[in-house]
């Protein structure tokens, strides 16, 4: 059986899928896959099921996955006239002394790189030496979890010995003028500083980008340069785009000039995402508020999603709207976080923060009241909020932030301070 690949990942017998947020935390650190095709053969409704879960995962995005209704017998007759794939997956309820008599005919025509996962129903260790010695790359028992699936493909065709990608993180805004932009320029200068960890900012809203206003920067050359020039994409030509904005932190700036109409196919910003994610450890996309192919692409491929918002109901709606759609844009993510912006303002009617809440379903990871002037002199002078004021309530929040973001720390809803203490600071208004 020179074409059928294997290597046993025990995933017990009869056990139920489990939490959706168990398999969300499992698959963070799986990587994209590469460009390969994959046909599975499903014998049951339950196994079509787990593979139209990971068809619509973010990290096969580069991936063509077809699934057959069939069995092994179904599989080696059709590939007896068609080329075989990179990758069959296949559903099996043979018996362990009849099951290599059942492989052996799609043996007979499967091309000898060609890789094959087997998911049967017995958890019989004397079943996988055989498997294994005859050439199978993966065998599972079924029911077989989805982060359990994803991450027996990713062990085959990701080098494990490759460089940890970084974590992206998109930024945007629920409605224009939000401060989605101010919160992913700060959130990444907290990155950098609290961590010394390496971070990029990357300004991707180029005919009004603000981030090299923010950090008082005149970049002859940024993101433009990249996304006009993808030919010449690598980590020494980006390294050459980027400006230095501290010790730990480099910006890809937005050009925020009119002289051109700045329209992008989908995935124009994909490649430009994937070299950030292996230049440094964490970067963060600041996005503007648009809804169109690039900026979906964008939000599906990222690690997290940011949601700004300030308390009112176009807000609401639109945040809704936007959880919505990420859903069904990120099926197999954790929801995208929330912050809610200028909480407070003077004179403006707005919805309590409860009130915002309790519709979207997904708790705040921050809350930053209004504060014309602390926000107003860090942007007038170019820096930052922790470097205005430290000791500032909001500096201690988009500390809280950058802790979440990076996954350093989990939510939690009560706090001595930051989210905590603001939260109970507004409730006493």
């Amino acid at each position: 059986m020179s074409a059928i690949t294997y290597d046993i990942r025990m995933s017990g017998n009869g056990e139920a899928f489990g939490e959706e947020a168990d398999q969300v935390v499992e698959m963070e650190s799986l990587r994209p896959l590469p460009r390969i095709s994959i046909h599975a053969f499903c014998e049951s409704e339950a196994m079509q099921r787990v593979m139209e879960r990971v068809a619509r995962d973010r990290r096969l995005a580069k991936v063509n996955l077809r699934v057959t209704s069939g069995n092994v017998a179904a599989a080696a007759n059709m590939f007896g006239s068609t080329p075989t794939p990179n990758l069959i997956i296949l559903e099996t309820d043979a018996e362990p002394k009849n099951m290599l008599s059942e492989l052996a005919p799609l043996a007979e025509v499967c091309d000898p790189s060609t890789r094959v996962i087997v998911i049967g129903r017995y958890n019989d260790i004397a079943l996988y030496r055989e498997l294994i010695r005859n050439g199978i790359s993966e065998y599972l028992v079924g029911p077989v979890p989805m982060a359990d699936l994803l991450a027996s493909i990713s062990s085959i065709f990701v080098d494990p010995d490759a460089e940890p990608l970084g974590r992206s993180i998109a930024v945007i805004g629920a409605k224009g003028g939000v401060g989605s932009s101010t919160i992913a320029h700060n959130c990444a200068f907290g990155i950098s500083t609290l961590f010394a960890t390496e971070t990029i900012l990357a300004d991707l809203d180029l005919p009004f980008g603000t981030a090299n206003i923010d950090f008082d920067q005149d970049p002859a050359q940024g993101i433009a340069e990249a996304v006009f020039a993808p030919e010449r994409l690598d980590e020494v030509f980006l390294d050459r785009l980027l400006t230095k904005c501290s010790q730990h932190l480099s910006l890809l700036a937005a050009p925020s000039m009119l002289d051109r109409a700045y329209d992008f196919e989908s995935g124009a910003f994909l490649p430009i995402i994937e070299i950030l994610q292996r230049s440094a450890p964490v970067a963060v996309l600041d996005l503007p508020h648009v809804w169109t192919e690039w900026t979906r692409s964008v939000l599906a491929d990222v690690d997290e999603v940011v949601i700004c918002a300030v308390p009112d109901l176009a807000n609401l709606r639109n945040t809704k709207n936007m959880i919505d759609a990420l859903k069904k844009l990120r099926p197999n993510d954790r929801p995208p976080h929330l912050i809610l912006n200028q909480v407070g303002m003077p004179k403006r009617p707005e919805i309590a923060p409860s009130d915002f809440i309790e519709p979207l379903e997904i708790e705040p990871i921050a809350i930053l009241p209004f504060d014309a002037q602390l926000f107003g002199n860090a942007a007038n002078s170019g820096r930052m909020i922790s470097e205005i004021d430290a000791k500032s309530a909001a500096a201690e929040t988009f500390a809280q932030i950058a802790h979440i973001v990076t996954g350093r720390v989990a939510l939690k809803k009560v706090k001595k301070g930051g989210l905590g203490k603001m939260l109970g600071m507004l409730g006493r208004k």
